[in-house]
């Protein structure tokens, strides 16, 4: 087993884990932060966010930037979206993670 760390965050897609130079903060969030996590085919169902140590909610700008992409947006904290993504993966779910550091 690898005990990887990613102090500065990860994202995650079925078919790769990235490390992730995240924003300082979930306010400042921007889809151009992610990268290209959404280019796959096919298109992910949802992002899971997770905030970091606690939930909070990301700016609204970006869930309404990511629902014209047709892609959902699932907020908690970083603990329980690396939890998620387990369950989700497991049941072969097709989504990808951005999780910001604790």
């Amino acid at each position: 087993m690898r005990d990887d760390v990613f102090p500065g965050g990860l994202l995650l897609s079925p078919v790769r884990a990235l490390a992730w130079d995240a924003p300082a903060s979930v306010a400042t969030l921007d889809v151009a932060a992610l990268g290209d996590l959404f280019d796959l085919e096919p298109k992910p169902e949802f992002l899971l966010l997770g905030t970091g140590a606690g939930l909070l909610q990301p700016p609204r700008a970006f869930v309404r930037a990511l629902e014209a992409l047709d892609i959902g947006v699932e907020a908690m904290d970083s603990r329980a979206a690396a939890r998620a993504w387990g369950v989700l993966r497991a049941e072969e779910r097709w989504v990808v993670a951005a999780l910001l550091p604790l």
